[in-house]
C-alpha cells in the first residue's frame, strides 16, 4: 500500500489585517479617553435654588465638596475636618479667596457647619455655595 506523504506548509499570518485591527483599537482608546475628562471628580447632587445664577465654571475656584456620605474633599483629594483648616491655610491667597463649598443635598447639616467653621478659622472670608437652578 502506498501512502501519499504531503509536506505541510508553514502557516502564514496576514499582517495587513492585524495592523487594521490595531489601528481601529488605537483610535477607539484615544477617543474614549478624551471624553472621560469632562466628568466631575466627585458626584454631588446639588440642591436647587430659585435665586441660583450660572457662574463661569468651577475652574478658578478651589472647591471643598461634601458628598452624601459626609466625606470631605478639597479639590478632589479626600481630607477630614481636622486636616481641612491646615490644608486651606496652605493654599495660595488667590485660590483661598476663590474657595467655594459644594455640598450634596443629602449631606448632614452638622457636617456642613463643621466644614464652614473650619474654613472660617482658616481665613476664608467669602464662601459661596454651588446650587443648581430650579426647573
Amino acid at each position: 500500500m502506498n501512502f501519499v506523504v504531503r509536506k505541510r506548509r508553514a502557516p502564514t499570518i496576514i499582517i495587513v489585517s492585524l495592523v487594521d485591527i490595531l489601528v481601529i483599537l488605537l483610535i477607539f482608546f484615544v477617543v474614549s479617553t478624551t471624553f472621560k475628562k469632562d466628568q466631575p471628580e466627585v458626584q454631588i447632587n446639588l440642591p436647587e435654588s430659585k435665586t441660583a445664577q450660572k457662574q463661569p465654571g468651577e475652574l478658578e475656584h478651589a472647591i471643598v465638596s461634601i458628598d452624601q456620605n459626609d466625606d470631605i474633599k478639597l479639590d478632589g483629594r479626600a481630607t477630614s475636618v481636622d486636616e481641612l483648616e491646615g490644608a486651606v491655610r496652605g493654599l495660595p491667597e488667590t485660590r483661598k479667596s476663590a474657595l467655594a463649598l459644594q455640598a450634596d443635598k443629602k449631606a448632614s447639616f452638622g457636617m456642613i457647619i463643621k466644614v464652614m467653621d473650619a474654613l472660617k478659622l482658616a481665613g476664608v472670608k467669602n464662601l459661596p455655595a454651588f446650587t443648581r437652578e430650579q426647573k
